[in-house]
């Protein structure tokens, strides 16, 4: 019964480092970039099986939580917002303005597009 309090001590510990060092918990780096985005009615449109849609959320890390994604895959077929929005690729991005930006797109680029600037303040 003894080594049963160092182990649970242990799992406790455990348990507070995660929380406490886990780069989920709180603001991402990018939150007002997003927010922006959507702001501005720019969207990603991507499939989930789309290897380079995963690689686009990942530079956004947490804060792609704040982008107006489109799933386009729906029962294996292509949705009618997508088909209708002229997305023949995935991740495809589409501005307001009808310009669209294919492939995985540096959020330097993405930035240039939108006017919306990398280091922007989150509005929430």
């Amino acid at each position: 019964m003894n080594k049963l309090i160092p182990i649970g001590g242990l799992a406790v510990l455990s348990i507070a480092l995660f929380l406490l060092f886990n780069p989920s918990s709180g603001p991402g780096q990018y939150d007002g970039f997003a927010q922006c985005l959507t702001e501005k009615n720019v969207k990603m449109y991507g499939a989930y099986w789309c290897s380079h849609c995963k690689n686009q959320k990942e530079l956004f890390g947490s804060s792609f939580q704040y982008v107006q994604y489109v799933e386009c895959d729906v029962n294996g077929q292509q949705s009618q917002a997508c088909t209708q929005a002229g997305v023949a690729g995935y991740p495809t991005w589409i501005f307001p303005d009808g310009n669209k930006l294919a492939g995985e797109v540096p959020l330097e680029k993405l930035s240039a597009y939108s006017g919306c600037s990398l280091n922007a303040n989150p509005t929430k």
